[in-house]
């Protein structure tokens, strides 16, 4: 047996090994370049070729960098000559994988490659050579970039990630994961996302939203969760499933966007469009229709609620009551101050015709109700329209004013009290009564009116409204209201409407 297989090994025609070395060198994926000592090129093969545009060179090592298109990693300074794998490996070193980007007639786009090169030596240890090999990393460069771009997009982004295995167990975090939940990778990773369990939701959401995504449906919705430190935060979170190879679910991704402040803005938002819908309810109540007399009023709120106020009131005794008011700011709580404050007001002035008593019930009331700096002022004026006499209180609101049939003021209706809200005992006072003649117009007004301003800061003034409502008095008493507001807008030129307001008038024909 033996004897018959080497009488078939020395049958066959001897191989030449250079030849084999040639051929397997030639044939190689990876590029390789054998030069002498000299630097010209012995073999250069066709991956290398592929690289360079070039076959065996008798070029000098000095211009290789400028023929081959040798640029440094940055990709645009040129190798100097001694730098190369080449030339530093006929100088005897052993270049371990160095990367150079290629870009030549060849390659216009440009090409990356890792190369190596060793000096070869002879019998005695003389350096009669190199041989450099190289491959083409552009792909695998152009992956890297990639994944280092999605790496740096999860670790970067606003929004919490996590990603957990198909049991469900955490496999990683990103840094906002950390910030919106207090807790670190190392503190999360192998359990599951039970931890931030709420106990808002029912189980039922929850084998609901697992039954989702392992059917490989994407989960959407806002979900309750807690913090590390027991604070309950609101989030939009999409369960994406992901699929492996083979088809099957392999990992859960989770995006978790921290909604809390935005819920707490629609809740206000909410609750404002509540208190503007009571508010605007209040203002919409139809005026008075008492003959000799016309009514009109309008609120005009800086916000989408307001804390002024005004009021017409049916009393005893055949009266009609007018109120303007102003609660400190503006926004919804100045809003529903504003509402117990006409509650208030309502309900005391049907119990006692002393304006002075309703005032001091009033105060005494929103005291306890009334933030530390918050106060409201009031004037209020009760009308007997068979004599056109009235009587009027006025805690720290700007002044009304009785203007006559020519338009001119006739009788300023000071303050003679201090806001409401300052003291709870404190006595309140009224008028002497005062009368109402034909033609007299009672005009009511906020500080929104005389306070607002242009942009050189000129404020409107109690003087241009009272002269816009003289040069206007003989148009319907609404028409002066609305156009009054109109007025005080033009003025502003622009500016953004900073207090609330609201106008009352009373013409006498």
């Amino acid at each position: 047996m033996d004897q018959a297989l080497n009488e078939r090994r020395k049958s066959r025609i001897p191989l030449n090994e250079t030849e084999i070395l040639r051929s397997t060198i030639y044939n190689l994926n990876e590029g390789v370049i054998v030069a002498d000592k000299e630097g010209i090129f012995l073999i250069c093969n066709e991956a290398a070729q592929s690289v360079l545009s070039i076959g065996v060179d008798e070029n000098s090592p000095k211009s290789w960098a400028e023929i081959f298109g040798c640029y440094m990693p940055d990709g645009v300074t040129s190798y100097e000559p001694d730098a190369l794998p080449a030339a530093r490996a006929l100088a005897g070193e052993n270049v371990p994988e160095t990367e150079i980007y290629i870009r030549n007639a060849q390659c216009p786009t440009g090409v990356w490659i890792h190369a190596k090169a060793s000096p070869l030596r002879d019998k005695k240890e003389n350096i009669c050579g190199s041989v450099v090999v190289f491959h083409d990393v552009t792909k695998k460069k152009a992956t890297d970039a990639h994944i280092q771009t999605l790496t740096n997009a999860v670790e970067q982004t606003a929004d919490g990630i996590m990603i957990c295995d198909r049991r469900g167990l955490i496999e990683y975090v990103n840094p906002a994961f950390e910030h919106i939940t207090g807790y670190t990778l190392e503190e999360v990773k192998g359990l599951t996302p039970r931890i931030l369990k709420s106990g808002v939701h029912e189980d039922a959401f929850y084998e609901k939203l697992w039954a989702t995504i392992l059917s490989g449906n994407v989960f959407r919705g806002t979900i309750a969760n807690k913090e590390k430190n027991g604070r309950i935060f609101f989030a939009e979170q999409t369960i994406t499933p992901m699929y492996g190879s083979t088809g099957v679910i392999t990992h859960l991704v989770t995006v978790i966007k921290d909604v809390t402040e935005q819920k707490k803005l629609q809740e206000q938002q909410f609750q404002m469009s509540l208190a503007r819908a009571v508010q605007q309810q209040f203002y919409s109540m139809p005026v008075p229709q008492i003959e000799g007399f016309e009514f009109a009023a309008a609120a005009f709120p800086a916000d989408a609620t307001g804390g002024d106020y005004f009021d017409f009131l049916f009393l005893p005794e055949n009266r009609i009551g007018i109120a303007i008011g102003d609660v400190c700011g503006h926004g919804i709580g100045s809003a529903l101050l504003m509402v117990e404050l006409r509650a208030f007001l309502r309900a005391f002035a049907q119990q006692d015709s002393d304006l002075g008593n309703i005032f001091s019930l009033t105060n005494s009331a929103l005291v306890s109700d009334l933030e530390q700096g918050r106060f409201a002022t009031l004037i209020f004026c009760c009308l007997d329209p068979s004599t056109g006499s009235f009587v009027y209180a006025s805690a720290g609101h700007t002044p009304g004013y009785i203007l006559d049939a020519n338009g001119a003021v006739k009788r300023t209706l000071d303050s003679m009290d201090i806001p409401l809200g300052f003291m709870p005992d404190h006595p309140f006072t009224c008028s002497e009564p005062l009368k109402l003649e034909s033609g007299d117009i009672l005009a009511m007004l906020t500080d929104g009116i005389t306070d607002a301003e242009r942009p050189d800061q000129t404020a409107y003034g109690i003087e241009r409204a009272l002269e816009y409502i003289r040069i206007h008095r003989h148009e319907k008493a609404q028409d002066i209201v609305t156009g009054l507001y109109r007025s005080v807008r033009d003025f502003s030129d622009g500016l953004s409407q900073i207090d609330d307001i609201t106008a009352v008038l009373c013409k006498v024909e």
